[in-house]
């Protein structure tokens, strides 16, 4: 009998091994010698709209309309608590807040100025200002700088879920 649970233990624990390696699956692109890192669901790149073009998308949006899309654009900041959200810039002193579905997934929290392709939906969001301090707090913002935080904000919104990485 011990001899059966001394098996199931190291059967049980080279599957939890196993697992870890599926996070770290790096995808190569044949056209060029751009590798991806995948994150959540898996996506393809192609199609991805530009950060310009998906800037002209959410101008003629309003709050409650949503737009199933993959955008590439760059990184301009991580949660530093988690990796929970990013925000990624729309080349128009304008950025996209992304959280990830059903907070599935997390993205490494070193990755500003990376370029990524992300895929799902686009919205517009009116955030509180209970929340925009929480999100300051998570960038490491000052004490100043979150209670200087007051109004709530309209926000341009996407909720990914799928994320490559572009390293190249």
């Amino acid at each position: 009998m011990k001899n059966i649970l001394f098996a199931a233990s190291i059967l049980l624990f080279m599957v939890s091994c196993n697992n870890s390696e599926k996070s770290q699956a790096v995808e190569v692109s044949d056209a060029s010698n751009i590798v991806y890192v995948p994150f959540g669901e898996e996506i393809k790149a192609d199609s991805a709209l530009s950060a310009a073009e998906i800037s002209l998308q959410y101008q003629n949006m309003k709050p409650g309309d949503t737009l199933k899309t993959k955008v590439m654009a760059k990184v301009n900041s991580v949660c530093q608590a988690k990796g929970c959200w990013m925000r990624l810039d729309l080349e128009n002193d304008e950025e996209v807040m992304v959280k990830f579905k059903d907070y599935g997934f997390f993205m490494p929290k070193n990755i500003a100025d990376k370029e990524v392709i992300i895929n799902g939906k686009a919205y517009i969001t009116e955030v509180s200002v209970d929340e925009l301090r929480h999100y300051a707090e998570d960038a490491g913002k000052s004490t100043d700088e979150i209670a200087a935080i007051t109004e709530p904000k309209r926000t341009l919104s996407f909720e990914a879920d799928g994320v490559l990485l572009i390293e190249e």
